[in-house]
């Protein structure tokens, strides 16, 4: 990564934490095992937490597991590298025991990618399901466990009215468990009432988030989500293509924001509690299209193919969030688009 690029990311962290981090303090020389660690989430913590150790003496060290931590240290050495970061390769069905000084854990061993659930169904619901139970039952040995962070997701809720305008968590929506496109957030409710049961029987501190839509750095435009490939055809000079009719709702947060949520749900969410995790600013993907062809400064055109209609909205409601944690978005649809766009264009040059 070049230093304009590293140099982003600093600016992006220390925009969250802003000049007093004392909502953070209870992360201090204390270690955090984060599965899946080297994926989207994962390394968006581990920028966080670097960020704190450099400019704020924080001294908190990282385990990151996950199956391939080669492609890892490829991509960022600046992290692999870090004497406070280690990195373990293992499956998280496979873990037996943890470190005995863990003190906080972060599950974040899952795919949101689509096109795995429909290839390989039965290995994305076994790591949800059967990961979930392996860790929970290797943390429960641990004596000085402060909280577990399950990372499940906004898919959950399942379908929601259209004239609903975001989605609480509270929110019981319809799921039909004989269709494949179900494995996923099937196998993430039953990995939530899993770690209720852990809660409830072995007095683990689990919270829960529930993830919404990203985009920003570290993310791949070859994902196939509307936004990824809005961005990915601007950069090109390719047409901007909605294959819907352009009116599913939707909301992006940008990863900065959804990292520094994710460390205050993880040392001062409430055991037990669900909490959303996303921006609650809804915008149509015709306006999130046309927005990006503006930003990127492109001639192409923004094509809808109207293969089918689609008014569904997938927004989250942050009142919980904003009323128990003070959390509040940072980085506006704008300029996540913006940042976004200056990201992956830097990251094309490379």
């Amino acid at each position: 990564m070049d230093n304009h690029l590293r140099e982003m990311i600093t600016a992006d962290c220390q925009e969250v934490v802003g000049p007093s981090p004392e909502a953070l303090d209870k992360l201090r020389n204390r270690q955090v095992f984060v599965t899946g660690g080297t994926g989207f989430v994962g390394t968006w913590i581990a920028e966080l937490v670097i960020f704190l150790n450099d400019h704020h003496n924080f001294g908190t060290s990282l385990i990151l597991l996950a199956r391939d931590i080669d492609a890892f240290r490829i991509k960022t050495p600046h992290l692999a590298e870090r004497k406070e970061i280690r990195l373990l390769s293992s499956d998280v069905r496979n873990i037996i025991d943890l470190p005995a000084d863990v003190n906080y854990i972060i599950h974040a061993a899952a795919t949101p990618d689509n096109r795995q659930h429909m290839s390989t169904p039965l290995a994305v619901m076994e790591t949800i399901t059967r990961g979930t139970a392996t860790l929970l039952d290797a943390a429960a040995t641990l004596q000085s466990l402060s909280a577990i962070l399950n990372i499940s997701s906004g898919q959950i809720y399942g379908r929601q009215c259209c004239a609903t305008p975001t989605i609480t968590e509270d929110a019981v929506g319809s799921l039909p468990c004989n269709t494949i496109t179900s494995v996923y957030p099937e196998a993430k409710r039953y990995a939530e009432t899993l770690c209720s049961a852990y809660w409830s029987c072995c007095k683990l501190p689990i919270v829960t988030a529930r993830p919404f839509a990203f985009i920003g750095p570290y993310q791949s435009l070859d994902k196939p989500w509307a936004i990824n490939n809005f961005i990915r055809d601007a950069l090109t000079d390719n047409d901007i293509r909605i294959i819907s009719n352009g009116m599913p709702v939707r909301s992006y947060m940008y990863p900065s924001d959804m990292a520094y949520w994710l460390l205050r749900m993880l040392v001062d969410g409430a055991s037990g509690q669900a909490y959303n995790l996303g921006s609650p600013y809804g915008i149509t993907l015709r306006d999130v299209a046309e927005k990006v062809k503006a930003y990127a400064n492109t001639t192409a055109e923004v094509v809808i193919k109207q293969m089918h209609p689609d008014n569904s909205v997938f927004v989250p409601d942050n009142g919980l969030v904003s009323s128990t944690l003070g959390l509040e978005i940072k980085v506006p649809i704008d300029e996540t688009l913006k940042r976004s766009l200056r990201w992956f264009r830097g990251a094309f040059r490379r």
